[in-house]
């Protein structure tokens, strides 16, 4: 391949890299460009997972044998059987330096002491392959992983060219994995509340709104948990903000312990003493009485007075709820009506008859921008 090709090719990777939305997405990019940079027939990157002591495959691409995912789900080997990646596996590359790629042939030993030739190798001959060429990828001055890709028997096996190549399309793989990482951390502080590690009202409001078109879709069951810490004032005025926070962070960790109970649950911190679970899917019945389970713990915690807790659900009969709109009133209608009545049980949308006060307060008219801010917080 002419410099001017190589070229090309590398930046065609860089630019599928930059282009990806998720993680997976990136990895298929990087896996996708180095195959088509080398004239390979198939791709894979791994990465390193220290804890674990292995290499775990994040994805594959190309001509896949039968049981080769392109996403796998457990496709993993224990670095021990790869003594040229626990040479440097734990050493930092702090100098600017990088370790260079190599190339395994189906020509070579794969019998003896079961080791990192013996596997390679071994793997080539039973998947049709003839070379394969292994890049290991350096992030942050670290060892992260490695790019692999394979030609088929009967073509030209790698050279040292080839190899050298490899390394240098390792580093661009590693640049654009690091673009990922930052871009995944801001879209993560983006959804997360700095406090609690819960969720946060743009997360909310996303996920709201898919939840609804799925039920207005599909019929899916959305529920929402609207609940008001009660006793935050008087710690923050009595006690100081910081064992107010520590309130806060308690009661986040007993809504999180709570919504690990509805699978796939939503727990968020809407903002100030305001929390909100959000489910997908499970019955009313199960969201309430998560609910109940909620107040009750919340009720024990050192601090604050327990929490004033309202539920809305599309299982419940609430009316049409064509939007994320009308669902997040009636839970912050229920959840008023509790505060006002001071329950320690969670108030539900739509449970008491035809004229159901809940109902009736959330669809009122507002009067004025104070009370539609009191009984509904969504976006306008």
């Amino acid at each position: 391949m002419g410099e001017d090709r190589r070229l090309a090719a590398v930046v065609a990777l860089a630019q599928g890299m930059a282009a990806a939305h998720t993680p997976r997405e990136s990895w298929r990019a990087a896996a996708l460009g180095a195959c088509r940079a080398l004239a390979g027939a198939f791709a894979a990157l791994s990465v390193w997972e220290r804890e674990l002591g292995r290499l775990r495959v994040l994805v594959n691409v190309g001509d896949r044998a039968p049981d080769e995912d392109e996403f796998p789900d457990g496709e993993a080997y224990p670095v021990h059987q790869f003594p040229e990646i626990t040479e440097f596996l734990h050493e930092r590359w702090v100098t600017g330096g990088e370790p260079n790629a190599w190339v395994e042939t189906a020509e070579g030993p794969a019998a003896g002491r079961p080791g990192y030739c013996h596997q390679r190798v071994a793997a080539l001959r039973r998947r049709g392959r003839g070379s394969c060429v292994v890049a290991p990828i350096v992030l942050h001055g670290r060892a992260w992983g490695e790019l692999y890709v394979a030609r088929s028997s009967g073509t030209p096996v790698f050279d040292r060219g080839d190899a050298d190549f490899a390394t240098v399309l390792a580093a661009v793989v590693a640049a654009g994995i690091a673009q990922t990482e930052r871009l995944e951390e801001a879209r993560r502080l983006a959804f997360t509340d700095a406090l609690t590690g819960l969720a946060n009202r743009r997360a909310v409001d996303v996920r709201l709104e898919e939840a609804v078109e799925r039920h207005r879709t599909r019929g899916d069951v959305v529920s929402l948990v609207v609940c008001d810490l009660n006793g935050l004032k008087r710690v923050n005025d009595t006690q100081g903000h910081a064992v107010g926070d520590r309130l806060l962070e308690r009661f986040g960790s007993v809504l999180s312990l709570c919504g690990a109970m509805l699978p796939g649950a939503l727990a968020a911190r809407l903002g100030g003493d305001e929390f909100c679970l959000l489910a997908v899917g499970p019955p009313a019945d199960d969201v309430v009485k998560v609910a109940g389970e909620l107040c009750r713990r919340a009720g024990e915690l050192e601090l604050g007075e327990g929490v004033a807790c309202g539920v809305a659900s599309t299982g419940d009969p609430i009316g049409p709820v064509r939007s994320a709109r009308r669902l997040f009133r009636l839970a912050d209608a229920a959840q008023y009506r509790a505060k006002a009545l001071q329950a320690a049980r969670p108030v539900v949308a739509g449970r008491q008859g035809p004229d159901d006060p809940v109902v009736r307060l959330a669809d009122e008219p507002p009067q004025g921008p104070s009370a539609e801010r009191r009984r509904f917080r969504g976006r306008r």
